[in-house]
């Protein structure tokens, strides 16, 4: 799976101001109803954009604690500004599978694009419900990676490298069992939505665009795909121009404690 270097977690970032991901958070942070004064945690808080939302929404009486395994991820967070009388936002060292926090600790709780490289997501969503209050709420955003539509000149190498791009996660199609893997760990599920992006026309500031540089890193130095296949992979996107099209899905769930 990928690893979250300085150099994973710059492009990381990159990708995550694209419009397409702003208006993302915005979806995230509205399916969720915060209330002022809340405690929200940010399993798997990235860049720490997200956490910084959530402390703009809730308030100077709320709290946020964004927490993350990759130290160069962490360094990101520890950059971000604040909204004036934002929430105070702490980031932390941790793991999804083993929250270094006590039972009942916050109202809400929020994993984006996180539990599908988790292994043991049973567990994972095992220690959200644990650190939740009684009637708080988790947020899970996750794709389904077979929901891509990626306009190619070469259709077939399109399939090949998406294939080999699967195995940077855990599960790539975890949205399609998550409604189960949420009624098992104690939550009622109360909302399910998709939330598409949809890049056409080829410019480098869509999210597909820096995904493209993302799949390219992860592509490199693998034996399943030439690196000559790669880079024509790549250079082919870019060459589409105004036929570029690229579309997927990403779904949302909320369940509550």
């Amino acid at each position: 799976m990928l690893q979250f270097d300085e150099e994973a977690s710059r492009q990381l970032e990159a990708a995550y101001v694209t419009p397409d991901v702003v208006e993302q958070r915005r979806v995230v942070v509205d399916a969720l109803g915060l209330s002022p004064g809340e405690d929200a945690l940010d399993i798997g808080s990235g860049p720490g954009l997200l956490a910084c939302d959530l402390a703009a929404a809730l308030g100077p009486a709320g709290s946020v604690v964004g927490i993350d395994p990759s130290e160069s991820m962490l360094a990101l967070s520890a950059r971000r500004e604040l909204a004036p009388d934002a929430a105070p936002v702490s980031f932390l060292t941790g793991d999804a599978c083993a929250l270094p926090f006590d039972d009942a600790s916050f109202d809400v709780a929020v994993s984006t694009q996180v539990y599908e490289y988790v292994e043991d997501i049973a567990g994972a969503l095992a220690e959200a419900h644990r650190v939740l209050r009684p009637g708080g709420r988790l947020l899970v955003l996750d794709t389904d990676w077979d929901s891509v539509v990626w306009h190619s000149s070469d259709p077939e190498r399109m399939r090949r490298v998406l294939a080999v791009w699967d195995a940077h996660l855990a599960d790539p199609y975890l949205p399609r069992r998550l409604g189960r893997l949420l009624a098992d760990a104690g939550f009622v599920v109360t909302r399910r939505q998709a939330v598409p992006i949809l890049n056409a026309g080829y410019d480098p500031s869509t999210f597909s665009a820096n995904l493209v540089a993302f799949i390219s890193r992860f592509l490199a130095g693998r034996e399943d795909i030439a690196e000559a296949e790669a880079s024509a992979w790549a250079e082919d996107l870019v060459a589409l121009g105004d036929d570029y099209f690229f579309s997927f899905s990403r779904y949302l769930f909320v369940g509550e404690k």
